[in-house]
């Protein structure tokens, strides 16, 4: 037995055991639950408008898709009450909710837009857009008006792809405390912020 197999098989033991340990502290997880730790957050609220028609609604699963143009994708299933408004109407506003607003993020929620507005409900203010029609929250530290870009995702994935045209930021907020849904009724909040950018190359900034 040569000198080098040896040694490749006592690394390759090695490497396998280290392996076996560090998969040790982890157990098999249901495949449904994958969104619990996926889940990019943070939690938005979607306005939308329609004929006479607004509604609110909670959304967790989004995601960016580009810089400029500002592209977001998210989902909105068929069976929300905002589905249909923003399909038909090609717009909405994402506006991004802190923990002082977990009252009203878990009422809308839990609420159906077609019995009740969600704004009176749940103590929000609509505030008109400059490009879109669909409400801003003027609660929310932030929000974003958007068009819908490619509607090509839409009956297959019920994916969304919308442009950001107008950003509307509260920027004395440096470190905003918002909501990441875990599922479950349970959330994370964002906290401590730590600055590594002087370890990073100028383009991955």
């Amino acid at each position: 037995m040569s000198e080098v197999f040896v040694r490749d098989l006592c690394w390759n033991h090695t490497i396998g055991r280290e392996e076996r340990r560090l998969r040790s502290f982890k157990t098999d997880f249901p495949l449904d639950q994958s969104r619990c730790h996926l889940e990019t957050g943070p939690i938005v609220l979607v306005g939308s408008q329609w004929q006479g028609e607004r509604n609110l609604m909670v959304m967790g699963w989004h995601m960016m898709l580009g810089f400029a143009p500002a592209h977001f994708g998210c989902l909105i299933t068929a069976g929300n009450h905002s589905h249909r408004l923003v399909r038909e109407s090609r717009e909405c506003t994402i506006n991004v909710p802190t923990l002082d607003l977990i009252d009203a993020v878990v009422g809308v929620g839990n609420s159906d837009g077609d019995d009740i507005d969600k704004f009176e409900a749940f103590g929000l203010t609509p505030v008109a857009g400059d490009e879109v029609s669909a409400p801003l929250v003027a609660e929310c530290y932030a929000s974003f008006e958007c068009r819908l870009a490619d509607d090509s995702q839409i009956d297959r994935h019920e994916l969304f792809i919308w442009e950001i045209v107008k950003a509307h930021v509260d920027t004395s907020i440096e470190l905003p405390r918002t909501l990441h849904y875990r599922g479950h009724g349970r959330f994370m909040v964002a906290g401590d912020e730590i600055d590594r950018s002087e370890d990073f190359r100028i383009q991955n900034l």
